[in-house]
């Protein structure tokens, strides 16, 4: 996983209880780095149409949707997000040994179903939710 998708998740939170359009920098501020990352993946979540942009000496990025059915696996497919991923692999597929030439395709498919049940929790937190949390100490 990166840290786009933390990103992604505080801008959102942060853009619907801000409830107005909010500049990158004021973001950056917020999230605690720099506009530049902070504009990269807002132009995902526009992609996605989770905000809405604005350009100008007022432009910035506003809250797109309702808090309450944007959930943080849409913010995760806006940005790519993978939770459970592997960025090497046991093994050769060349190898005479079933388990040095089958065992990196067998973890990929423990990581995709990891992956998915990570996503299928994240249907079910929505940016309301967070929001209600921070402010009310509500339980997800």
């Amino acid at each position: 996983m990166t840290s786009e998708f933390g990103i992604a998740v505080h801008a959102m939170v942060f853009l619907h209880h801000k409830g107005d359009m909010v500049s990158s920098e004021v973001l950056a501020e917020n999230i605690c780095t720099n506009p530049a990352r902070v504009r990269k993946v807002m132009a995902q979540l526009k992609r996605a149409g989770l905000v809405e942009t604005h350009e100008g000496a007022v432009g910035g990025y506003r809250f797109e949707g309702s808090a309450d059915t944007v959930t943080l696996c849409d913010i995760a497919q806006a940005v790519g997000a993978a939770f459970v991923s592997a960025s090497w692999r046991s093994g050769d597929v060349d190898k005479p040994c079933l388990v040095a030439s089958g065992m990196g395709a067998l973890m990929d498919e423990v990581y995709t179903g990891l992956d998915a049940l990570c996503k299928e929790r994240l249907q079910s937190v929505t940016v309301a939710a967070l929001e209600a949390r921070l402010f009310d100490g509500k339980p997800l």
